[in-house]
């Protein structure tokens, strides 16, 4: 594949273009960078035409070349907004168009970022690979800062089904990263060298075989990783799904607290009649969603009656959702393992809460553009312990809402003995958008990435079972009740990615840091260039 990347870029000493045209070029390569973020937007859940990711890096990568760093900043600007302005189109519509219109323009500065870099490095041998590489430096730091980051968009995610899939068993999200943006820059490197005509028609034929061989090596990765089946790979426990619905969508899903919690109940109590009846098989435990409770079952005796008369009834213990109140002032989103004769035992405590959703840091800076800020009366404790909890003989680990975007809190669970993986989740504030559909594709990778099933609880959707290999066992719709049982295997065999952690990120990282670190050095050395 080294031979094809380097075939693209036999044209890499071509001389500068001139300012005046330049300038005229811009237009054409203005609208090729949105035309490569529309095709970004598209490859997401909501559309799904997950191929069409490669799009993106190849109108990058064609749009920047040759391009100076602030005309290559301008690029990933523009495909940026393009991106993120739809994708992240759920995040106001309860609250506003600030707020969305705020967080897609932040977003799309660190694609600018990457424009900028990609446009330094793209007279550099073997580009492609750089330029590649800088993909997954960026969402790199995009997870990461400010305020631990948001990693909403990543190419991985949206390659939920698909021929690069696989490969995040062997370098988890960031590698799927990486193999969507080299397909894209080597398509990019082809139709540059069809572009030479006859000189670079061997470089366009190596470049388009290795755009082909990247994803065919997906495809052959998934011969040794974990197959479809969730009874396969360890002892089983058979693990029943509980997705009770809310009243209403919006933010005021909660209003009525009490009917959320009776939901889950009378659904619970339901299977439980199904049990009874020989309906249903009886399940070892039950996983109830975020925001299942969201009265303090610890202060509130009625609501800690209604979880102990749901539990005794099923006869396993419930992993429930509850807004706690505490530490002092603030509340803790977490995750009870509520047995039914003891009562409420292990916890976990969310790790990462959502700033500006669950917290407002710096909130007097942040009321100066909205007050909508005011509209969490209480910040959410930040968790520190790892959410891997025995429940019903199952070694579940458990990680809440938007944590399963993060690498490092999904990993982390699975490096404590999580025998299945679980996000227990609640998409009512986000309406019947594609927020829950784009949430279930990185529980999808997750599966993949370290071969185990993950089962998803949501308020009002979506829930789903999710075999180790990705697919799809079982899938609610949004806003109706629904339960699922199966039996799943408690696995602990280890993935190559698993086993590598982030290495892979950090190593693709230093590799497209430093190839922008040669172009900085060259263009010193050869300022007319």
């Amino acid at each position: 594949m080294a031979s094809a990347v380097s075939a693209g870029t036999v044209d890499a000493g071509s001389p500068a273009v001139p300012e005046g045209r330049r300038r005229s070029r811009w237009p054409w390569r203005t609208a090729l960078a949105a035309a490569g973020g529309l095709a970004l937007f598209l490859a997401f859940p909501g559309h799904d035409l997950s191929l069409l990711a490669v799009l993106g890096p190849m109108a990058l990568a064609l749009a920047v070349r040759g391009q100076r760093v602030r005309s290559g900043a301008w690029l990933g600007l523009v495909l940026g907004l393009t991106f993120m302005l739809p994708l992240l189109s759920w995040t106001g519509i309860y609250v506003g168009s600030f707020p969305w219109l705020a967080l897609a323009v932040f977003e799309a500065l660190y694609l600018a970022l990457l424009g900028g870099a990609a446009a330094a490095v793209s007279r550099l041998p073997v580009w492609p690979l750089w330029a590649a590489a800088l993909w997954v430096a960026d969402e790199a730091l995009r997870g990461r800062a400010p305020l631990g980051g948001f990693p909403w968009g990543r190419l991985g995610f949206s390659q939920a089904e698909g021929p690069y899939t696989a490969l995040a068993g062997y370098g988890g999200v960031p590698l799927v990263s990486l193999a969507v943006a080299l397909t894209g820059t080597l398509l990019a490197a082809a139709v540059l060298a069809v572009a030479r005509r006859r000189p670079g028609r061997r470089a366009a034929v190596l470049a388009l075989l290795g755009a082909l061989a990247v994803p065919l090596v997906g495809s052959l990765a998934w011969l040794p990783l974990a197959g479809p089946s969730l009874t396969e790979g360890g002892p089983t426990r058979t693990v029943a799904v509980i997705q009770g619905n809310v009243p209403r969508a919006g933010l005021d899903f909660n209003a009525q607290r009490r009917a959320v919690l009776d939901n889950h109940a009378g659904q619970t109590l339901a299977l439980a009649d199904a049990v009874a009846r020989g309906e249903a098989v009886q399940p070892d435990l039950v996983v109830w969603p975020e925001n299942s409770s969201d009265i303090d079952p610890y202060r509130n005796a009625d609501a800690a009656a209604v979880i102990s008369e749901a539990a005794r009834a099923i006869g396993v213990p419930i992993l429930v959702g509850a807004v706690v109140e505490g530490p002092g002032d603030k509340l803790s989103n977490t995750g009870i393992v509520w047995d039914p004769v003891t009562g409420p035992g292990d916890t976990y405590v969310k790790r990462h809460p959502v700033p500006l959703a669950e917290y407002v840091p710096y909130r007097s800076f942040f009321r100066f553009f909205s007050k909508k800020v005011d509209l969490v009366r209480h910040d959410f404790a930040q968790g520190t312990g790892v959410g891997t909890l025995d429940v019903g003989g199952a070694r579940v680990g458990d990680v809440i809402c938007f944590e399963v975007a993060y690498d490092g809190l999904v990993s982390d669970v699975v490096d404590a003995g999580a025998g299945m993986l679980v996000v227990q989740t609640n998409n009512a504030t986000f309406g019947r958008t594609d927020e829950s559909a784009q949430q279930l594709a990185m529980s999808r990778l997750r599966a993949v990435e370290y071969g185990r099933t993950v089962v998803v609880a949501a308020t009002s959707g979506i829930s789903a079972i999710v075999a180790p290999d990705g697919s799809l066992v079982h899938q609610s719709g949004l806003f109706t009740a629904d339960t699922f049982v199966e039996p799943i295997a408690q696995r602990d065999s280890r993935t190559l990615a698993e086993r590598l952690g982030s290495s892979p990120e950090w190593v693709l990282t230093a590799l497209g840091l430093g190839a922008v670190v040669v172009a900085v050095r060259r263009r010193r050395r050869s300022p007319g260039a």
